[in-house]
């Protein structure tokens, strides 16, 4: 299908398109090609920040997936994130090698701090890139499908699910603070150097993240309304209207809401891995419950069950974030807690409902 006809079939989905695809070509020309003192040249800090706000979309959209469309707010979501983090921030911690501080080949320098002797079994393979993508979706993926299997079978739903998934967050943030854990305890993995032989520092490489981010981003959107357009999709909405009735239908209610909350939690590891190498660290503070409910406040500011809108919504609130945080620090919360009491009080289906916006 042609972008004109995409664009007249669905004006939202034509013009999320031409933002993302618009993006990925303006921002690197501008950043690489502009002198610097044009007005609209990017610094290679401005490209970075971008590309962390574009990961935080893909977080919501992983989020909106479920609980937009699935009707189920997971406050787990942060944890899913972190892990695709980490798996990313364990490849390039080895890609480091010998140019560590300590000078050795095969220990991150934080082992050898701590005295320890060889690699732990679980590193292993963290030397290759590809190894290190699939687990970044598949570590996230297979706790979600462990977790929502136990949860699922259980009948467990609604706001006992929401504690659950923020349970899980705050255990996982206490394992990870432990230096026993081997991921660094409470500095986490830092002082990266490159990614596929090429320097995280240089220009062309921030371009090329913030490309690839945002590929990822349309690429996981057009995705998930693909996903929803089909009678899988179709069920998934009716659990959310009525999920008594489903199961009445003959549907394995269970079974839909474990793959729903699998593929979230992938996607939210895929924007985790992507999150890393361009903001240079990943640490347990990651995994603060406070992180997963901001997450659930973008997709509820942006519109829930838009997709469109929780991406909106995240990179809105990311950007104030950025601004209000340099000038007035300590407000920020306070903020953010009358954004999402005006949101739910006077815009119930978020920023998009003022254009009438639906999936």
């Amino acid at each position: 299908m042609s972008a004109k006809a995409l664009f007249n079939r669905d004006r939202a989905c034509g013009l999320t398109v031409t933002i993302l695809l618009g993006l990925a070509v303006a921002v690197p020309l501008s950043n690489l090609l502009l002198p610097q003192e044009s007005m609209f040249a990017l610094s290679s800090y401005s490209v970075s920040l971008l590309g962390k706000y574009l990961c935080y979309a893909l977080l919501a959209l992983a989020l909106d997936l479920l609980w937009g469309y699935a009707g189920l707010l997971s406050l787990g979501h942060g944890a899913f994130f972190a892990l695709g983090g980490y798996a990313m921030g364990m490849y390039l911690m080895r890609q480091i090698g010998s140019r560590g501080v300590y000078g050795d080949a095969e220990l991150p320098d934080f082992m050898i701090f701590l005295d320890w002797q060889e690699l732990p079994w679980y590193w292993l393979g963290f030397d290759s890139f590809p190894f290190a993508m699939v687990m970044a979706l598949l570590v996230p993926g297979t706790l979600a499908l462990v977790f929502g299997w136990l949860a699922f079978r259980s009948r467990v739903g609604g706001v006992y699910f929401s504690i659950m998934t923020q349970a899980m967050t705050f255990a996982l943030m206490l394992a990870f603070f432990r230096n026993e854990m081997g991921f660094g305890g409470n500095n986490g993995l830092t002082d990266f150097k490159d990614v596929l032989g090429f320097d995280l520092q240089s220009e062309a490489v921030r371009c090329g993240l913030f490309v690839v981010t945002a590929l990822a981003l349309l690429g996981s959107y057009l995705g998930c309304r693909k996903m929803l357009s089909t009678r899988f999709g179709s069920v998934i909405i009716a659990l959310r209207d009525g999920e008594s009735r489903v199961r009445f239908l003959g549907y394995s209610v269970a079974s839909y809401k474990l793959v729903v909350f699998v593929v979230s939690a992938m996607l939210a590891g895929l924007a985790g891995a992507l999150y890393v190498p361009q903001v240079g660290i990943i640490n347990p503070g990651e995994f603060q419950p406070l992180n997963s409910i901001e997450i659930a406040i973008w997709v509820a500011v942006g519109g829930r069950g838009t997709l469109h809108g929780a991406m909106l919504g995240a990179v809105i609130i990311a950007a104030a974030e950025t601004l209000l945080t340099a000038q007035l620090p300590e407000l920020w919360l306070f903020a953010l807690g009358a954004l999402f009491l005006l949101v739910t009080l006077f815009l119930p289906r978020g920023f998009v409902g003022l254009l009438g916006g639906r999936q």
